[in-house]
C-alpha cells in the first residue's frame, strides 16, 4: 500500500515517525485551521443571526456528523477493496474545501445545514483511507505516537482556527460572514500538501494478489475490535457536539468577540496532550489511559454543568480538551490494532460510523435537554453517559500494548 517504513524499526522519537505521517499531520492542520475558524463561530452565526433554535442546532450538527460516518464506512471499504488510499483522501479534502465559501454567502439556515451536510461527507470520504494510511506508513511500536502526532498537528489547526477567528472578527468589527471568507485560503492549502506530500505505492486488489472486500468478509474482524466500537460508541454518546460547548460559554455572558476562545483553549489543551498520550499508549496499560480519560470527562462535565461564569467554562472545556487527547489517538491505535491490514479503512469506516449516529442520538438529545431543562442538565447526563462507560471498561480485559505482549 504505501512505503515501507524505516529499515531500523526500534528507533523511537518525532525522529523516527516517517515523513508521510508528518505530512499528514500538515495536512489535517490546515483543514482543522479552516474548519474551526468556521466552526468556532457557527453555532452563535446559526443561534443570533439565522435565528435557529439550540435543538435546531444540535439536529444539524448530529446530522452533519452522522453523515459523515455513513460515508466513512463505504470510503473505509472502497479504500480496501482499491487497494488506494491516498486517491480517496485527496477527493474528501477536496470537497470540504469546496464548501468552505458556502458559510460565508448562507442566508438561511438551509444553506448552513447543506453546506455542513457536504463539508461532513469531504470527512467522511477521506478520515478511513487516511487513518489506514497512517497505519500502513508507521511501524507497529511507533503506532501510537504517529497516531498521537498526526491528531496533535491536527489539533493545533483546531486552536489556530479559533485564534485566527478571534483576530479577524476584531479587525473586522464583528462581520461573521467576512471571517469566513478567510477559511478557504488553508483549507486549498490542505489539498496541495497531500498531493505533493504524501506518497503511496498504488496497487488495486486483483493485482496485489487480495481479494476484494465484501461487506461479509468484515465477520473475520476479531471481537476485540467490536469492544473497540463499543468504547468509542460509548464515549461519543457522554460528548455530544462540541457545539454546546461555544453555546455554553455564550450563556454565561463570553462577548460574540471571544467566544471562539472556547475552540482555542480546548484545542490547545487536546494539542499538547495528543502525542505525550499516544507516547504512553505504546508504553502502558491502554486500558489504564482510556479510564483516565473516561474520569478526565466526567469532571468536565460537572464542572460545565455547575459553571458560574467565563473562567468556570473554560476550565471545564480545558478538561474536555484533555480528554480528547488521552483518548482519540488511543481509539485510533486500538481500531488499527485489532484489525487486519487488507481490512484496515474498512474497520475505521465501521468505528465512525457507529460513533457518528451516536453521536446524532446524542446531540438531539443535549438540544432537546439544553431548551427544555437547562445547559446544566445537558452536561449532567454526558456527565452520566460517561460514569456507565467506565464501570463498563472497568469489566473488559486489559489492553496492553504490542511492545508488552508476550
Amino acid at each position: 500500500m504505501a512505503a515501507a517504513p524505516p529499515s531500523d524499526s526500534r528507533q523511537t522519537g518525532l525522529r523516527a515517525i516517517p515523513s508521510g505521517v508528518w505530512a499528514l499531520g500538515v495536512v489535517s492542520l490546515f483543514m482543522d485551521l479552516s474548519s474551526e475558524l468556521i466552526h468556532s463561530l457557527l453555532p452563535v452565526f446559526m443561534v443570533t443571526v439565522l435565528g435557529a433554535s439550540v435543538v435546531s442546532v444540535g439536529v444539524i450538527e448530529g446530522i452533519a456528523e452522522a453523515t459523515a460516518a455513513i460515508t466513512k464506512i463505504f470510503s473505509g471499504i472502497l479504500s480496501d477493496r482499491l487497494g488506494k488510499r491516498k486517491a480517496l483522501a485527496v477527493a474528501g479534502y477536496g470537497l470540504a474545501a469546496i464548501t468552505k465559501p458556502l458559510f460565508a454567502l448562507a442566508p438561511t439556515i438551509g444553506w448552513v445545514f447543506a453546506a455542513r451536510f457536504a463539508d461532513r461527507i469531504g470527512k467522511g470520504i477521506r478520515g478511513a483511507p487516511r487513518d489506514a494510511l497512517v497505519a500502513d506508513i508507521a511501524p507497529p511500536h511507533l503506532r501510537g505516537a504517529s497516531y498521537g502526532l498526526r491528531q496533535s498537528l491536527d489539533t493545533v489547526g483546531a486552536f489556530g482556527g479559533p485564534l485566527l477567528a478571534i483576530a479577524l472578527m476584531a479587525l473586522f468589527a464583528g462581520d461573521i460572514r467576512t471571517v469566513f471568507w478567510f477559511a478557504v485560503i488553508p483549507a486549498v492549502l490542505s489539498v496541495i500538501v497531500l498531493l505533493a506530500g504524501v506518497r503511496e505505492r498504488h496497487a488495486d486488489a486483483a493485482a496485489d494478489g487480495r481479494p476484494p472486500i465484501r461487506i461479509a468478509a468484515l465477520r473475520q474482524l476479531p471481537p476485540f475490535f467490536w469492544i473497540v466500537v463499543g468504547i468509542g460508541g460509548t464515549l461519543t454518546l457522554a460528548r455530544f457536539s462540541e457545539a454546546f460547548l461555544v453555546l455554553r460559554a455564550q450563556s454565561v455572558g463570553l462577548a460574540l468577540t471571544w467566544v471562539p476562545l472556547v475552540m482555542v483553549v480546548m484545542s490547545l489543551v487536546y494539542a499538547l496532550s495528543a502525542y505525550p498520550a499516544g507516547v504512553l499508549a505504546d508504553r502502558i496499560s491502554r486500558s489504564s489511559l482510556l479510564a483516565l480519560g473516561f474520569i478526565v470527562l466526567i469532571l468536565a462535565d460537572l464542572v460545565l454543568a455547575f459553571a458560574g461564569g467565563t473562567w468556570m467554562v473554560m476550565a471545564g472545556v480545558a478538561l474536555w480538551g484533555l480528554h480528547m487527547g488521552l483518548t482519540q489517538g488511543l481509539l485510533a491505535t486500538l481500531v488499527a490494532d485489532a484489525s487486519p491490514a487488507d481490512f484496515r479503512a474498512s474497520a475505521f469506516g465501521i468505528f465512525n460510523f457507529v460513533s457518528g449516529i451516536v453521536l446524532l442520538a446524542a446531540s438531539v438529545l443535549a438540544g432537546f435537554l439544553w431548551d427544555a431543562i437547562g445547559p446544566a442538565a445537558t452536561f449532567m447526563a454526558g456527565g452520566g453517559f460517561t460514569t456507565l462507560g467506565l464501570i463498563g471498561l472497568a469489566g473488559l480485559p486489559a489492553m496492553t500494548p504490542p511492545a508488552q505482549q508476550p
